[in-house]
């Protein structure tokens, strides 16, 4: 089961269950399409929903970080930027990790070769489907873009790419062309106030898990944690609203999770 309909098929089965009291929880997912550790992120965290189908409902939004804000609109070549940034010897030793780590998850192979580049309208189109098509197609779309660039050596600036993206996502290319992609200043406002929502943030993934309607996090968790940790925070949520009382106070943020950094650190 690919990431994303592990996670719309939690959720769905969350809201479909009719013990009450039931669980929910909202969860932030802060991250960039070039990240291959947020791919690994959604993989895993899918798992750990999986695990609590009938149990909890998620609501899942994916919030953008850009890596590198100043990547090219054109694109480069992504294996001689790797090497530039990383060095020859990092990128030796991070692409058959990458290739084991994707294997393990279950994801398709993973392929460095192809161009990278400015992710701004990637995330620009998820902030539309979840506007305009609700957050389980947004995750949707967030999936065909990791598959598209990781496993396929597509580009992420590819105009072609994001509309193929966007009709593999179920959503209409022709909208998203329209009131995206062909009118420049749409989401941008919205954009630069979600790259704003978490300041702490300085690798990628990070997630963020609530309660509904609260402000104050029940756990927020660095890296691409192992299914585990996501399993624990589910199971003090599911706890307490069987107890019906509130989650408690903010779990510490584990850090333990592989992540991708603006420095270059973790990728």
């Amino acid at each position: 089961m690919t990431g994303a309909s592990a996670l719309q098929g939690a959720s769905a089965a969350g809201a479909a269950a009719a013990a009450p009291p039931r669980a929910v929880c909202e969860i932030d997912v802060v991250s960039d399409t070039v990240c291959p550790w947020c791919y690994v992120g959604m993989a895993r965290l899918g798992k750990a929903l999986a695990a609590f189908e009938g149990r909890l409902e998620a609501r899942v939004r994916w919030l953008p970080f850009m890596l590198n804000p100043n990547a090219p609109e054109e694109g480069e070549d992504k294996l001689a930027m790797y090497n530039q940034k990383f060095g020859a010897a990092r990128v030796a030793a991070i692409v058959p990790q990458m290739t084991r780590t994707f294997a393990e998850e279950g994801l398709p192979p993973y392929r460095v070769e192809g161009l990278t580049g400015a992710t701004r309208n990637s995330h620009r189109l998820l902030l539309w489907a979840a506007e305009a098509h609700g957050l389980g197609a947004q995750g949707r779309l967030a999936e065909a873009l990791f598959r598209g660039y990781f496993t396929e050596a597509r580009f992420i600036n590819d105009r072609a790419f994001l509309l193929e993206a966007v009709a593999a996502a179920g959503l209409p290319a022709d909208d998203a062309a329209r009131q995206v992609l062909d009118a420049p200043g749409a989401y941008e406002a919205q954009l630069l106030e979600e790259l704003a929502r978490h300041p702490g943030v300085t690798g990628v993934p990070h997630f963020v898990v609530r309660l509904p309607g609260e402000r104050r996090a029940v756990a927020r968790l660095g890296g691409a944690q192992p299914p585990e940790a996501f399993e624990e925070v589910f199971e003090a949520i599911v706890a307490a609203a069987r107890a019906a009382a509130p989650a408690g106070a903010a779990a510490a943020a584990p850090d333990g999770g592989a992540a991708c950094g603006r420095d270059g650190s973790g990728c």
